[in-house]
């Protein structure tokens, strides 16, 4: 990458706003008199471990395109979210950060409300390795009451492998539980998870020799996300849902799933069964 011109520098401008809006004097640094508000162009450096001259060329837009490791440590400095390390990536290297899987537990109370505001649909929220963190009062008269199980138990995959009522439930279990596995093997590489779910794959494949050959087989069959998923319910028979997948806003470790009906009929069966 050539250097950039001060009119085509986009990284300079974005570093020196988010460092205007730290405070020095929560961060250790003396608050006298500045110039300007926030931290400076050295004191940004020191916290990120680099040379300050280096900083300042980044700012002005000198000395060609930082390293992944130097971006790394001015989005650690400057205390940036998710969404502005990402950005902060875009202009510096014109690409997202790679993924670096990190365990967070439980939901925001927001989050919890979004999910309550979807009932008759089943809908829940799993993590990258595909732990059920969060889940409305549909999901638990639909799919599985995960506030039965301890929290170190709610695995979507532990229920398709070890629980005999999955294969109940869904129809033609063989080819569910491959989709499903390609799915989740996506979804642990996506969010560089892989380290972390191996424990979970050594555990599955000693207890279920089908997913130790599903597993061994490395398939990735092609998976919707907007499909739409077949049950037989234990009280309601046969039903029909769409099933959808989105992301969280602000959480690239969380997954909302949502249930919806696939007939006004079902979601009215939902919805009495619930009221009872």
């Amino acid at each position: 990458m050539s250097e950039l011109s001060i009119s085509e520098n986009r990284l300079g401008p974005y570093l020196k706003d988010r460092r205007g809006r730290l405070d020095p004097a929560a961060l250790g640094f003396s608050a006298g008199r500045r110039r300007t508000p926030g931290l400076r162009r050295e004191e940004v450096a020191q916290r990120a471990n680099i040379s300050p001259t280096w900083y300042t060329w980044l700012e002005q837009g000198r000395g060609g395109a930082p390293s992944a490791d130097v971006l790394e440590r001015i989005a650690r400095a400057l205390m940036l979210t998710d969404m502005e390390r990402e950005h902060l990536f875009l202009l510096g290297l014109g690409r997202p950060p790679e993924a670096h899987y990190r365990r967070n537990e439980g939901v925001t109370p927001r989050l919890q409300r979004v999910l309550d505001a979807l009932d008759p649909c089943p809908a829940l929220i799993r993590t990258a390795t595909w732990d059920v963190v969060a889940w409305n009062r549909a999901s638990t008269v639909m799919l599985m009451d995960y506030g039965a199980l301890p929290p170190e138990q709610r695995n979507m995959l532990r229920f398709i492998f070890l629980d005999p009522r999955a294969r109940t439930v869904h129809y033609d279990w063989d080819s569910m539980a491959r989709l499903v596995l390609g799915a989740f093997r996506l979804d642990a590489a996506r969010a560089g998870a892989v380290a972390e779910v191996a424990p979970l794959v050594e555990e599955l494949s000693r207890l279920s020799p089908e997913f130790q050959v599903m597993w061994r087989d490395g398939d990735v069959p092609a998976f919707h996300r907007d499909a739409v998923k077949h049950i037989r319910h234990p009280v309601l028979g046969p039903l029909d849902f769409e099933l959808s997948a989105f992301a969280v806003d602000g959480r690239p470790d969380l997954s909302l799933l949502v249930y919806n009906p696939a007939t006004e009929a079902d979601s009215k069966r939902v919805a009495d069964l619930m009221d009872k």
